[in-house]
Order: C-alpha cells, then structure tokens, then sequence
C-alpha cells in the first residue's frame, strides 16, 4: 500500500524561476528570481529527499538551479561590462586642466 509518486509543484516553481532569471540575467533585474530558484531549489531538494523516492521533480531541480546559476553569471558580466564602459566613458572625457593660452 505505497502511496504513488506525486510531481514537486517546487520543482515547477524552481524551473520556472530559474528560466526568468536567465532571461533577466542580461538585465540586472534577473539576480532576484535566480536567488529565489536557489533557495526554493534547496529546499524541494530536501523535501524529496525526506520524501524517500515519493515526490519527483530532481530533473526540474536541477535544470531550475543551472538556469538560475546562468542568469547569475550573465547579471555579473552585465555589471562588469557596464563599469568597464563607465570607466572608458570618463577616462575618453575631454578637458583642459591648464588656461587656454598656456604652452
């Protein structure tokens, strides 16, 4: 009388999260749903783990969690691209630091 294994709705949630963070990486604003499939990822793991083989979704877990990891690393590279871009911007400035008629 084992009960049937049931789909997480965590793992969804984990999924989809980490889907919208790799979407919104580029864009800075993909670091909050990433953070979000991190944690929610950890927790559904140790849900179907206590579980014992009655919950499935690991492949979603861990599909949620390398999207979410991506969107991470692209939210990075974004940041540095931009301060790399800021920095050239305002060392390409143009001005004077002496008076016009002076050699």
């Amino acid at each position: 009388m084992d009960p049937e294994p049931v789909p997480s709705s965590k793992a969804r949630a984990v999924f989809a999260l980490g889907l919208v963070g790799l979407l919104t990486g580029p864009l800075v604003g993909g670091v909050i749903p990433a953070t979000l499939a991190l944690l929610l990822a950890r927790q559904s793991a140790r849900e179907a783990y206590a579980a014992g083989g009655y919950l499935s979704g690991s492949a979603l877990i861990r599909r949620g969690r390398g999207l979410a990891w991506a969107g991470l690393v692209l939210a990075i590279g974004a940041l540095v691209v931009l301060l790399i871009a800021g920095l050239l911007h305002l060392a390409a400035a143009p001005g004077q630091d002496f008076a016009p008629g002076t050699d």
